[in-house]
């Protein structure tokens, strides 16, 4: 029993890239017999004190008794106020609304092989050194990710399973080995005579699509990372047998890798306390909602009368919501060259909505407001990430609503232990501007599926090369889905939808736009959304 348990150790503990000296594997042995752990338990204990110990910024890879000590007793520490007291939950102490620019820029070392927060100042303009490591750290958060796969990462138990396993391979292997096939990752561009091409850290190589029947599922457009199998040809190209997306990795995984890094910028979290707060948002929670909405055209008659009877129908049914998201375009059409009687009309519109929220002091008091710019409102900046609505025209909304935020586009929400993006843009229409690869005949709903999985996969708001999307370089990791968000808005012209991948749940709310304005509300408890419909009558 004794070797048997020394051997989970040992699993476990690899799985997480550490080795264990033999003191150190009897210290855990002792631990689990003073926590009197069953036989069934062991192997998820041990993972929980792994996790916990590569959270410690001293933690080696080689385990050290001193720091695994320390773990332990913290563990200890926690268990026992868990049991002493419960915090009576405030959603108010939990919500924040992360900036895009606000945001640590976190860079992948190749060396320690785990993320470095960048101590140079961020800029707008960026350097040549940020392009090159923003594309990089895209195709390294993602090979990261690969070799974590169980059909990449070989168990550290003798297994028949070895013979199933995929290598990886570089371009750079590719040279004088005619004939042979390989499986290479890389990005997806285009050389300069216009051939498209795999490129990776070490080079590229042309791609031949002639002997490829379909590619798998998911949107292939020009900037995606792509996980290409072919053979090498003597022309030194890449005749392609089979071509597919990344695989993704869960929320879960990552923040038990990466759950000491702070991301957002708001305070990292341990996994003890999210899954303490998950219990308690569906316990005491479980009637708190989001809702978001998505051209909310100010200019359009009918959209003021479809804001006014949705608070109607929240005041009427006591269901006030905590936050209410408002993403653009609050134009229908734009004025970024548009004369200064467009522009007043412009701040016209935001002074109307000002007056009709502060109409409802019930709603006003209780639910925080978030505008994000949408491709046709004015800001500062038409790159990615976009700054807030110009103060200029926010004026009265700030001194009429106490609760309000001009969010920049994308932004997040976090909420407890969950986070949620919210990015404003026509991505369906882009990326299929630029595809390059997918599979034929390919429905409406299809193409939602793939553009979900598409992104997820890519782990980035906006894969695509820099030419069809500009992204300031120094703020880059702002776009970045890694770890995986709890929830993912895609707040996009085209037709609503929810789709729940790898954990994900992502949803398009629609547009508020016409005779039946469309909105999604989010819950939580539940981290499931729901589409609405406020359809107006003829004589309306």
């Amino acid at each position: 029993m004794a070797d048997i348990r020394q051997r989970t150790i040992i699993k476990v503990f690899r799985k997480f890239s550490n080795s264990l000296g033999p003191e150190t594997i009897t210290i855990i042995e002792k631990i689990l017999d003073d926590s009197e752990i069953d036989d069934a338990d062991v192997e998820s204990s041990i993972e929980m004190l792994a996790k916990e110990y590569n959270k410690q910024d001293d933690a080696t890879m080689k385990v050290s008794k001193e720091v695994l000590q320390r773990v332990y007793e913290s563990l200890q520490d926690q268990g026992e106020r868990t049991q002493v007291e419960k915090e009576i939950i405030d959603p108010e102490n939990h919500l924040f609304i992360i900036d895009a620019f606000e945001m640590p820029r976190w860079t992948w070392s190749q060396e320690r092989g785990t993320f470095e927060k960048s101590p140079v100042p961020l800029t707008t303009s960026g350097t040549p050194e940020s392009r090159v490591t923003s594309v990089r750290d895209r195709l390294n958060i993602i090979k990261q990710c690969v070799l974590r796969n169980e059909h990449f990462a070989p168990s550290t138990l003798p297994s028949r399973d070895r013979e199933k396993l995929v290598t990886l391979k570089s371009t750079k292997q590719l040279l004088g080995r005619f004939g042979e096939r390989f499986l290479l990752l890389g990005m997806l561009a285009y050389n300069k005579e216009g051939k498209l091409c795999l490129e990776d850290a070490d080079g590229s190589v042309e791609l031949d699509f002639m002997t490829l029947d379909e590619p798998g599922d998911g949107l292939f457009s020009e900037g995606c990372f792509a996980l290409v199998e072919g053979e090498y040809t003597e022309e030194a190209t890449l005749e392609i047998i089979a071509i597919g997306q990344p695989p993704c990795e869960t929320r879960a995984t990552a923040r038990s890798i990466y759950g000491h890094i702070d991301f957002l910028g708001a305070g990292a979290t341990s996994l003890l306390e999210d899954s303490q707060f998950e219990i308690q948002i569906q316990e005491e929670l479980p009637e708190l909602h989001f809702f978001f909405l998505s051209d909310v055209w100010l200019d359009h008659p009918q959209t003021l009368s479809g804001i006014q009877k949705m608070f109607d129908n929240c005041i009427e049914n006591e269901f006030i919501p905590k936050v209410i998201v408002m993403c653009g375009n609050f134009t229908s059409k734009s004025i970024a060259h548009g004369n200064g009687r467009d522009v007043q009309r412009y701040q016209d519109n935001f002074d109307s909505l000002a007056d009709l929220i502060a109409a409802y002091p019930l709603i006003t008091r209780s639910a925080h407001f978030i505008f994000v710019p949408g491709p046709l409102d004015i800001t500062v900046n038409s790159t990615l990430p976009r700054r807030s609505l110009l103060s200029t025209f926010t004026g009265r909304l700030k001194s009429k609503v106490p609760k309000v935020h001009f969010a920049t586009n994308p932004c997040r929400i976090k909420f407890f232990n969950q986070e949620i993006v919210i990015f404003r843009e026509d991505l369906m229409a882009r990326m299929l501007r630029n595809v390059v690869g997918v599979k034929p005949d390919v429905k409406s709903e299809d193409l939602k599926r793939f553009l979900v999985q598409s992104i997820l996969d890519q782990s980035h708001l906006s894969p695509l090369t820099n030419n069809i999307q500009p992204v300031l370089s120094d703020h880059d990791h702002s776009l970045r889905l890694y770890p995986l968000p709890t929830a993912l808005v895609l707040a996009d012209k085209y037709d609503s939808y929810k789709v729940t991948y790898t954990g994900c749940h992502v949803f398009n709310p629609g547009r508020f736009i016409g005779k039946s304005l469309v909105f999604s509300t989010y819950t939580p408890a539940e981290v499931n959304s729901e589409e609405c419909v406020l359809s107006f009558d003829e004589e309306e």
